[in-house]
């Protein structure tokens, strides 16, 4: 799993995002391999937005290792971390896919 995070770092959420994806990284031991910190503004932010129908920011996007869409949370309102570390840890295990 892979997880993919969009978002404005010149915006009002961008201190709660990059908090939430240090914490994420610290508690939930989620390294770089694993997961994308992208700038919704710039061609790759946009080509992520397209391909998995985000229309808000920040996104945070959990795909498969072959890029097909598992989940996606977006707006204001970011996710508990433990719902996301539980979709990318145990989705496969406990059938959720």
């Amino acid at each position: 799993m892979k997880l993919l995070v969009l978002y404005r770092p010149k915006s009002e959420f961008a201190t709660s995002v990059e908090e939430f994806v240090r914490e994420l990284q610290k508690v939930h031991n989620i390294d770089a391999r694993r997961m994308e910190v992208l700038d919704y503004d710039t061609q790759d932010g946009w080509s992520m937005a397209s391909i998995y129908d985000v229309m808000q920011q920040p996104a945070i996007i959990l795909v498969k290792d072959d890029g097909s869409y598992v989940k996606h949370w977006e707006g204001d309102a970011l996710p508990l971390m433990d719902e996301v570390a539980g979709y990318m840890y145990g989705s496969d295990s406990v059938g959720l896919l």
